[in-house]
């Protein structure tokens, strides 16, 4: 990479536009990435977030505007855009009569790279899976396999991945797993575009958040500047009641074999019936 490209942001969207027959999907769509970050394109269903990741990844075309990353322009040099760049789509693409370690190294194969079994070991170890490394996928819990998932597109030290939605349908100590294994590699300097709908993996991930709304971003910003968009905040004492997730984690613990916490969380509701 040039010194030039370091400094360009490592996706560049400008007045992207795109219509299936009459009905406008993107409608304008202006954005940057900055290199090593986490961007999180929020919004609801049919907003066109994976129109867009469609476009970036080159599956697509754009009926106008332009678009660029890793400094390649996704219309005039697609292959050096897909050599940059990891895609991992809404649902886990692995081979469930394989083990975790036979889908990564059948992977590696594919990318034609040195060592695939030094390269499936060092990520099953990377993303906690040096146990189940044996074991056919189709045993694998949900967050397992998206962290397999996640784990096959890091393969060959993509710069830029786009995460369409990981966390889809995952329990929520999947779900927090998936979050940490996106944070881990973030910080290896892998450039992450996540588009979600859900609001609190947004501000759990995100280094900026942008919201696209009918084909349009209409906020872009950290998450400090979005919330300096509503009024000054009121101080009030407010009796704080724990959440369903604070009652699930506390009795099955953060990796589901916590007894002492099932013990202490049963006492506690035991105790509050006495009360009553």
């Amino acid at each position: 990479m040039t010194a030039n490209q370091t400094h360009r942001p490592a996706i560049h969207v400008r007045g992207l536009e795109k219509s299936y027959k009459k009905l406008e999907v993107l409608r304008g769509v202006d954005f940057d990435v900055a290199r090593g970050s986490i961007f999180a394109l929020l919004g609801s269903n049919g907003a066109g977030k994976a129109t867009v990741v469609k476009i970036l990844s080159t599956l697509l075309k754009a009926d106008a505007g332009t678009a660029s990353v890793n400094g390649f322009g996704v219309a005039t040099h697609a292959a050096d855009v897909r050599d940059s760049i990891s895609l991992t789509g809404q649902f886990a693409a692995v081979d469930e009569i394989l083990s975790g370690r036979e889908n990564l190294v059948l992977i590696a194969h594919l990318r034609h790279l040195k060592d695939p079994g030094t390269i499936a070991d060092d990520l099953l170890e990377r993303f906690a899976l040096t146990d189940a490394a044996a074991r056919k996928v189709s045993t694998y819990s949900g967050g397992m396999r998206r962290r397999l998932d996640i784990a096959m597109s890091l393969i060959g030290n993509p710069q830029i991945i786009f995460l369409d939605e990981p966390t889809t349908g995952l329990d929520p100590q999947a779900r927090i797993e998936v979050w940490q294994a996106v944070k881990e590699f973030a910080e290896h300097g892998t450039t992450v575009l996540l588009t979600t709908q859900d609001l609190d993996e947004a501000e759990q991930l995100a280094d900026r958040v942008a919201i696209l709304h009918q084909g349009r971003i209409i906020v872009n910003g950290t998450l400090t500047e979005l919330k300096q968009l509503l009024p000054p905040a009121k101080v009030e004492y407010v009796e704080k009641q724990p959440t369903l997730e604070d009652v699930f984690f506390a009795i099955v613990g953060d990796d589901g074999k916590d007894g002492d916490a099932r013990a202490t969380a049963a006492a506690s509701v035991r105790s509050s019936k006495e009360q009553r």
